[in-house]
């Protein structure tokens, strides 16, 4: 299972402030304007004193000159000296501010126009993004209320404003007023809004699935469901369905069978529990073979048991290849006396009680002593069991011996697969492994009406069980049921099942 990462865009919120630089022009100018012209300066001594006076705003600024007499050339001359000084340091000091402008920029034609035009001053700010020209704010429009921005704070976020107000999550629909956030595409999220949508959740514990020591976010998926979930969860001892194989979440309890496997309650909606209750699914799987030209003379018991009395079957069996580390069915052999289940156990909390069960002599009369099946399995995994291990009893009925592994387990796995398929998908397969398989076509049409008309319509949840054993059947690993399946049902659908049984009858192998 791949591990697999989500990045999270985190960018820094950009903000800025159009306060004009207005204020700050001006106290430069009013500097060495109040060295020129300061009131009530004393300007030499026995004459009259005139003091200096600004009258006007600050924008239009003009100065009432004092009376001078023509008696006194010394202080006309004091005056000029002191004019000459004003001007030199108001010249120095446009001198360092506009080196300091040179430093900040390399644009040398917005220097020669920022002191050609140094007493326009401009109320607006002297810096703005490369875009838009300094002056003219009425081309900048919030990206969330589509209005120009004018005064006051704003936000930049990929070469697009905003008033902070509009400035919101695409998920929750608040303004983002942190420091940092998520950004997908051109939307904007708060980082806790972005992880909810985009970090996956473990279905079991229902929490954020952890990163690992790379920083990556490593879960475990089923294949089949999709089910996410922590890779801890595998050794926590959560409880996993014995039928569909998903793992228990936090918030629904599974049901205990009592002999170390659970069920979830979708599977136990149409699990069949004591061996009644299989007769007649049982019987319809039989006529299933009819129908396929593959009548069984015989008449076979069939028993559900629990997990303890199949394995000691299982034990007691002298030939036999069986799937482990979990079997779920045997077509026994030998003549055993078995457990199995007489009366159906009831829910009490999240466990089965009540069971009844019966110990049975089995008697060998033919090649098959009998056909033992677990108990609490969904109806479709119940018939898919007993479609595979009825395939193995008629193989021993015709005389089919020393197969080996692969060819026996796969040709009966071929037939559990085709009763799944004609029961979650009837009319599906219409090649050569059904029409090949019949001495007449009507007779397994026949069998599909009936079956479907005894059974009358199936839940959306029950049919999408019987996809998952068919998915099973088909990406088993295992080299006698997985590989040997693929096989089987390459031949079948090639020759038909007629043809693949009778190629298998004489040389012990698949036809190619």
């Amino acid at each position: 299972m791949a591990p697999s990462g989500v990045n999270h865009l985190s960018h820094p919120c950009i903000s800025g402030d159009f306060a004009s630089s207005h204020a700050e022009k001006k106290s430069g100018w009013m500097k060495w304007l109040s060295r020129i012209f300061r009131p009530g300066a004393n300007r030499g001594g026995g004459g009259s004193r005139h003091p200096q006076q600004l009258v006007g705003d600050q924008e239009n600024m003009f100065r009432r000159a004092p009376a001078r007499s023509s008696e006194d050339p010394s202080r006309a001359q004091k005056e000029k000296e002191e004019l000459d000084h004003a001007i030199a340091l108001s010249l120095a000091e446009d001198l360092k501010r506009r080196n300091r402008y040179r430093r900040r920029t390399d644009n040398d034609e917005a220097i020669a126009r920022e002191l050609q035009d140094k007493m326009n001053l401009s109320p607006y700010p002297s810096v703005a993004p490369p875009q838009y020209h300094p002056g003219d704010y009425s081309c900048r429009y919030c990206g969330g209320c589509n209005r120009a921005i004018g005064y006051g704070n704003y936000l930049g976020c990929m070469g697009t404003y905003f008033h902070p107000s509009c400035f919101r999550c695409r998920s929750c629909g608040y303004p983002i007023t942190e420091h940092e956030f998520s950004l997908s595409g051109k939307d904007p999220y708060h980082k806790s809004c972005f992880k909810e949508l985009t970090h996956p959740k473990c279905e079991v514990c229902h929490q954020f699935i952890p990163t690992n020591r790379a920083g990556l976010i490593e879960y475990r998926c089923h294949p089949f469901w999709s089910q996410k979930y922590c890779p801890s969860h595998e050794h926590d001892n959560t409880a996993r369905c014995c039928s569909c194989e998903r793992l228990e979440s936090w918030n629904a309890r599974y049901i205990s069978l009592g002999d170390g496997r659970s069920l979830c309650l979708e599977c136990m909606e149409s699990a069949i529990m004591d061996t009644g209750d299989c007769q007649p699914l049982y019987h319809s799987i039989r006529d299933y073979y009819e129908g396929m030209n593959m009548r069984i003379d015989q008449q076979i018991p069939m028993l559900l048991v629990e997990r303890q009395a199949l394995n000691e079957a299982i034990v007691g069996e002298k030939h036999g290849f069986h799937h482990m580390p979990e079997t779920r069915g045997l077509c026994l052999s030998e003549e055993q006396t078995v457990t199995s289940i007489l009366k159906r156990p009831r829910i009490g909390g999240h466990r089965l009680v009540g069971m009844r069960t019966q110990p049975q002599k089995l008697i060998r009369r033919c090649e098959v002593t009998a056909i033992l099946v677990l108990y609490g399995l969904p109806r479709l995994l119940t018939g898919a069991i007993l479609a595979h291990e009825l395939m193995h009893g008629w193989l021993r009925l015709k005389g089919y011996r020393n197969l080996n592994p692969e060819v026996e387990e796969g040709i009966c796995q071929v037939l559990s697969y085709m009763w799944l398929e004609a029961e979650v998908m009837p009319g599906f397969r219409s090649g050569p492994s059904t029409s090949g398989a019949s001495s007449s076509s009507s007779s397994s049409s026949s069998y599909h009406s009936s079956t479907s008309s005894k059974k009358g319509g199936r839940s959306s949840a029950e049919n999408k069980l019987g996809e998952f054993f068919m998915h099973q059947i088909a990406n088993d690993a295992s080299a006698a049921y997985g590989e040997g399946f693929r096989a089987a049902n390459s031949a079948v659908n090639k020759y038909g099942l007629r043809r693949t049984l009778d190629h298998i009858r004489m040389t012990g192998s698949f036809p190619v």
